[in-house]
C-alpha cells in the first residue's frame, strides 16, 4: 500500500521513513500531556510538503479502525477518502455506477440492483432516474447554493478532498478484492459524484422508493416503448383506482411508509445524570441497517486539532461522521416515522393530457428526455414528466396505484431532493459540546432527511427530536385541500393527497426553515432534559413514557396508535434502568446483549398451555396433514425467553411465532386489547383458542421436521453466518419477536436455517465519560470495515459479534499511539 509506514520491517529494522512515523508518533505523545490539539496539528505539518497536494497521517489500531489527522477539511477528506477505498473501493465505486446512471452499461438494463441507493427493481429504471437527475444538473444547483440552503464552504472541502483521497488510492494500490479486480467500471470520481451519492441518500425514503414509477410514468395511448431486442420494457402504468377502495388505498399507504418493514430501522437510548452513577450522561445506539452493499456504516476517528475531534460510523461515500462522540457528546440516530412525501393530484386539461391546471390555467409538464446506455444494444431513451409539484409517478409501491388517465395523474413532492445539507448536520453535531449544540446544529443546518436523533452529554443532558425534513402539511391543510384518496390515506399514514389544481393547497413556508415548503426546526417533536430518551422506530410519542411527547401534526407520525414490540420491550427495559439507577456502560453493553425476545414473554407461556391441550398432541397444518406436536410443547415452556446463541426453543418460537401473526389478526390474538393508557403493556395474554395457534405450532414443527432440525436445537446452530468458511452463531432476533438487538435473515432450510444476515444490527456504539479528558466508550461494528474476503477486517468484528465482546475505543492520542497494533500511513497525492 503506497505511503504505508509500520513500527517494524519483518527483521526489526527500521526505515528512513520510520524515522519520520516515530518523530510523529513521539511529538503527537508529548504534546497529548500539554496542548494535544495545536501540538498534534504542528506535528503533523512538521512531517514536511505534501508536493502541493493533500495529505493525511492514519493511524490503524485494532480491527482496523482509521484514526485520522489532517490540517484541514480538504485533507481530512483526503484521508477520509483514501482510507475508505483501502476498505471498500468495490462498494464504494458499485455506487458511484449507480449515480451516474450506467448500471445497464455494465451490467445490464434487466439485472437487479442492490438496492442500497434507491429501490429500483432493476438497473435500467436505476438509471433512468439518476441519469435524469445528472443530466437535469440537480447536483449541481444544490452544490452552488449559499449556505444554509446550500453546503458550507467545511463541506465542499470535504467533498473535494474525499474525492482526491479516494482517486488517489485506486491510481497507488491494486484491488484485491474479486468483486470488482480488473474491472474496468472502477474509475475515478468527482466531487459531484461524491455529492451525488449524499443526494441520492438523502432522496432514499422519497423519490428513492419511486424510482420504478417515475421511470415508467407515461401519458395514457402512450406507452414507454422498447427498442427491439432489449428486454427492457417498462410497465406504462397500473390499472385500479385508488379511489374506488378507501380502505384499501390506506392499508396500502400505511404499509408503505411503515417503519417495521424497512431494511433501515434502530434503537437508541440516552440516559441523564439522574439516573448514572457518575451524573454524567450514557448513550446506547444501536443502528438497524444493511449488512451487504452500499448502506453499510464504517468506522474511524477525525481529527483537524483544534476544529475537530469525533469518532464513530459513516455511510460509505460519506466523508463525515454520521453516528458518532466526540469529548462531550454522543449521538445516534433511529428512523422516524415522519412522511418524508406528499402528493398531489393533477387535474389534467382535457385537450392535453401532458398539462395540468391550477386556478383554471393550463400548465404544461416538463419533459426530461433521458438516454441510457446499455450493454450490448442501442441505448434506451424514455421521457421522464415533471411538473411544479415533482415528478408524475404511477404509484407507490406494488398494491397504491396511481394510474395516469385523460383527467388525472399523481405527482410526488419531495423536498429532500432540494436538501444535500445531510452531512452539514453530522458535521455540525462533531462539533458540538452538549446537546443543546446539537438541538442547535440541527436548527441551523436542517439537514437529516430521515432520521431522528438521541443524544447525551457529558453533563449529564439528554435530548430526543424529530428533527427531519418533512412537507408542511399541516392537519388543517390536509383537512381543507385532501382529495377524496387523501382523506383515506393521511389518518392511515400521514401521506397527504392534496388537491394540485387549488393554488392556495400550496404548502407554504415557516418562518424559520431554511427552504421553502417544509416545517421549521420549531415545529419538530421534542423531548430535552427526560432521565431517558428511546426511539426504536415508534413515533415520537413514548420516548419517554412517563412524559409522552404529544402536539404534533399527523405527517410526523402517530399518537396514541399501538407501538411495536420492539418499541414496548425497549421502553420496558430503558425505564427500569432507569428506575434502578447507577448506571455505567457496562449496563448499555448487558442492554445490548441481553437479547430478551418481548414476544416470547407476552406469549410463549400460554403457547407451550395451549399445545399441551390439544387432544393427543397432534394439530392440523395448513395443508391438511395431522402433525404430532407433543414434543414441542415442554420446549416452548422451558425456553428462557431469549434469543442468545444457546437458547433451547429461540428457533422453535420464532418460525411459530413469524407464521401466527402473519395469519392471524391481532384482535384474535390478544384477550386484552389495546389501550392508549397502557401502550407498553397492551395488548396483552393470549387467546390460547385462537385457531390459528395449532396450525402454526403443525406448520412449524413440521417445517423443522424437513429440515432435519430439533425443536430444541440451540439457536445458534440455525442462526449463524460463514466467514472465511467458519461457521460464526450470530445472536439476536427479527422485529416481529421484538428483540432490542435486531437481526433479519431469510430462512433458508436447505441451506441450515438462517444461514446469513440482510441487515440488523450494524454500528453499535455505548458512550459515557467519567470525568476525564476521555469518553468512556464500546463499539462494535457487527459486519467489519471490509467487504474485501482477503482482507483481515473482512470478519473479525463480525466474530466479536457472534461472542458477544466489544472494541474498547481509543479516542485520546496516547490511547492510539499506545495500541499494540498501531500501522501508521501517510497517503499523498502524486502530481
Amino acid at each position: 500500500m503506497g505511503g504505508t509506514l509500520h513500527p517494524f520491517d519483518g527483521h526489526g529494522r527500521t526505515r528512513p521513513l520510520l524515522r519520520r512515523a516515530a518523530l510523529l508518533g513521539a511529538a503527537l505523545l508529548a504534546a497529548t500531556a500539554a496542548a494535544p490539539q495545536a501540538s498534534a496539528a504542528t506535528a503533523a505539518a512538521d512531517l514536511g510538503p505534501s508536493g502541493g497536494g493533500l495529505s493525511a497521517v492514519i493511524r490503524y489500531t485494532e480491527n482496523g479502525i482509521p484514526h485520522i489527522l489532517a490540517r484541514d477539511y480538504a485533507h481530512l477528506g483526503f484521508g477520509t477518502g483514501w482510507a475508505q477505498a483501502a476498505d471498500q473501493a468495490c462498494v464504494l465505486a458499485d455506487g458511484f455506477v449507480t449515480v451516474a446512471g450506467e448500471r445497464s452499461r455494465w451490467f445490464g438494463p434487466d439485472a437487479a440492483t442492490d438496492g442500497s441507493l434507491s429501490s429500483a427493481s432493476r438497473n435500467l429504471t436505476s438509471d433512468l432516474y439518476f441519469k435524469g437527475v445528472r443530466e437535469a444538473g440537480t447536483v449541481e444547483k444544490l452544490l452552488a447554493a449559499p449556505a444554509p440552503a446550500g453546503p458550507t464552504r467545511d463541506l465542499r472541502e470535504l467533498m473535494r478532498g474525499w474525492a482526491a483521497g479516494y482517486n488517489a488510492w485506486l491510481a497507488q494500490n491494486k484491488i484485491t478484492d474479486p468483486a470488482c479486480k480488473g474491472a474496468s467500471w472502477v474509475r475515478p470520481v468527482t466531487a459531484v459524484d461524491v455529492a451525488a451519492r449524499a443526494f441520492a441518500v438523502s432522496v432514499i425514503g422519497g423519490q428513492g422508493r419511486a424510482v420504478d414509477d417515475i421511470a415508467a410514468a407515461q401519458p395514457p395511448g402512450r406507452p414507454p416503448g422498447q427498442p427491439p431486442g432489449q428486454g427492457a420494457s417498462l410497465t406504462a402504468g397500473r390499472a385500479g383506482d385508488p379511489a374506488g377502495d378507501p380502505a384499501a388505498a390506506a392499508e396500502a399507504a400505511r404499509a408503505f411508509f411503515d417503519t417495521g418493514r424497512y431494511d433501515m430501522g434502530s434503537n437508541a437510548v440516552a440516559f441523564s445524570g439522574s439516573t448514572t452513577a457518575n451524573g454524567h450522561g450514557l448513550l446506547l445506539g444501536n443502528p438497524h441497517y444493511p449488512w451487504q452493499g452500499g448502506r453499510r456504516f464504517w468506522q474511524s476517528q477525525q481529527t483537524i486539532p483544534g476544529e475537530l475531534n469525533v469518532s464513530g460510523g459513516s455511510l460509505l461515500g460519506t466523508p463525515v461522521v454520521n453516528i458518532g462522540f466526540n469529548e462531550k457528546v454522543a449521538w445516534s440516530h433511529t428512523v422516524a416515522t415522519g412522511t418524508p412525501v406528499n402528493l398531489h393530484q393533477l387535474t389534467l386539461d382535457p385537450a392535453d393530457p401532458t398539462a395540468y391546471l391550477v386556478d383554471g390555467k393550463p400548465e404544461k409538464m416538463t419533459q426530461r428526455r433521458v438516454s441510457v446506455q446499455v450493454a450490448g444494444g442501442s441505448p434506451v431513451i424514455r421521457t421522464q414528466w415533471w411538473t411544479r409539484y415533482g415528478p408524475v409517478v404511477t404509484g407507490l409501491g406494488p398494491t397504491l396505484p396511481l394510474p395516469w388517465t385523460t383527467g388525472t395523474a399523481y405527482a410526488l413532492n419531495d423536498p429532500n431532493a432540494a436538501n444535500l445539507r445531510g452531512s452539514d448536520t453530522a458535521l455540525a453535531f462533531g462539533r458540538a459540546r452538549d446537546v443543546a449544540g446539537i438541538q442547535d446544529a440541527l436548527k441551523r443546518t436542517q439537514g437529516l432527511p430521515w432520521v431522528n436523533t438521541v443524544a447525551a452529554d457529558s453533563a449529564g443532558g439528554t435530548l430526543f427530536t424529530q428533527s427531519q425534513v418533512l412537507p408542511r402539511i399541516t392537519d388543517e391543510l390536509a383537512a381543507r385541500c385532501s382529495t377524496p384518496l387523501g382523506r383515506a390515506t393521511y389518518p392511515a399514514s400521514g401521506l397527504a393527497v392534496l388537491d394540485g389544481a387549488r393554488g392556495d393547497c400550496a404548502l407554504g413556508s415557516d418562518p424559520d426553515a431554511v427552504q421553502p415548503g417544509v416545517f421549521g426546526p420549531a415545529k419538530a417533536p421534542v423531548l430535552r432534559g427526560a432521565p431517558y430518551a428511546e426511539n426504536s422506530n415508534d413515533s415520537a410519542w413514548l420516548a419517554n413514557a412517563e412524559t409522552p411527547v404529544t402536539g404534533y401534526e399527523r405527517i410526523w407520525g402517530s399518537l396514541g396508535t399501538p407501538r411495536s414490540l420492539r418499541t414496548r420491550g425497549a421502553v420496558e427495559d430503558v425505564s427500569a434502568m432507569a428506575a434502578r439507577g447507577g448506571l455505567t456502560v457496562a449496563d448499555l453493553q448487558k442492554q445490548q446483549f441481553a437479547n430478551r425476545v418481548p414476544a416470547g414473554d407476552l406469549a410463549a407461556a400460554d403457547a407451550a398451555k395451549a399445545c399441551a391441550a390439544l387432544p393427543g398432541g397432534t394439530a392440523t397444518a395448513s395443508d391438511g396433514r395431522s402433525v404430532d406436536v407433543s414434543a414441542a410443547c415442554p420446549v416452548l415452556a422451558g425456553w428462557d425467553r431469549s434469543a442468545d446463541t444457546g437458547s433451547r426453543g429461540a428457533l422453535l418460537f420464532d418460525r411459530f411465532w413469524r407464521k401466527l401473526t402473519a395469519s392471524t389478526p391481532a384482535k384474535d390474538l390478544w384477550l386484552v386489547p389495546f389501550s392508549a393508557a397502557d401502550p407498553v403493556h397492551t395488548p396483552r395474554t393470549l387467546n390460547q383458542a385462537a385457531p390459528g395457534i395449532a396450525r402454526a405450532l403443525a406448520d412449524t414443527v413440521a417445517e423443522l421436521a424437513a429440515a432435519g432440525i430439533a425443536p430444541d436445537a440451540p439457536l445458534g446452530e440455525h442462526q449463524f453466518v460463514v466467514r472465511g468458511g467458519q461457521k460464526l452463531p450470530v445472536p439476536g432476533g427479527t422485529e416481529a419477536l421484538g428483540v432490542w438487538n435486531k437481526i433479519e435473515a431469510p430462512w433458508n432450510a436447505a441451506a441450515g436455517g438462517y444461514p446469513e444476515v440482510v441487515h440488523g444490527s450494524s454500528h453499535i456504539q455505548a458512550v459515557g465519560w467519567d470525568g476525564g479528558r476521555c469518553p468512556v466508550a464500546r463499539t462494535l461494528l457487527t459486519y467489519g470495515q471490509s467487504s474485501n474476503p482477503d482482507s483481515a477486517h473482512y470478519a473479525d468484528q463480525t466474530r466479536l459479534f457472534s461472542q458477544e465482546r466489544w472494541v474498547t475505543s481509543r479516542f485520546c492520542e496516547r490511547d492510539i499511539l499506545t495500541s499494540p497494533q498501531l500501522k501508521v500511513v501517510w497517503p499523498r497525492e502524486r502530481r
